[in-house]
C-alpha cells in the first residue's frame, strides 16, 4: 500500500471523528467540542491535498466522500443511536460499488 493510500485513510478516519463529534459541539456553542472538530476537518482537508499529488483527484474525492459517507452512517447507526432499515443498508452499499467502480476505473 502506498503512502498516498495510507494517508487517505488516515484522512478518512480523522474526518468521520470530527463528523461523529459534531452533534456534541450543540450548534458550534461548545468551545472545546467544536474546536475539536474544526481541528479534525482542517487535519483531512490538509491530508486531503497530500494525497492528490499522488492518486487523481477524482478517484482520491470518491473514496474520500464514498467512503467518509459510508463509515459516517455505520458510526451513527453503532455509535449515536441511529435506526439501520433497508434503505439505509442499499443506499450504503451503492455508495460502496460507487467508490469501487470508480476506483478501479481511475487505475486503468
Amino acid at each position: 500500500m502506498s503512502l498516498a493510500a495510507v494517508l487517505l485513510a488516515v484522512a478518512i478516519t480523522v474526518e468521520v471523528a470530527g463528523t461523529a463529534a459534531l452533534p456534541r459541539t450543540a450548534s458550534f456553542t461548545d468551545p472545546l467540542w467544536t474546536a475539536l472538530v474544526l481541528a479534525a476537518y482542517a487535519i483531512s482537508i490538509a491530508l486531503l491535498a497530500i494525497v492528490v499529488k499522488h492518486i487523481p483527484v477524482s478517484v482520491t474525492y470518491a473514496i474520500w466522500a464514498g467512503s467518509g459517507t459510508a463509515l459516517v452512517a455505520l458510526v451513527g447507526v453503532t455509535m449515536l443511536g441511529e435506526r439501520l432499515d433497508a434503505l439505509k443498508v442499499a443506499a450504503i452499499g451503492m455508495i460502496v460499488v460507487g467508490v469501487v467502480v470508480l476506483n478501479v476505473r481511475g487505475a486503468h
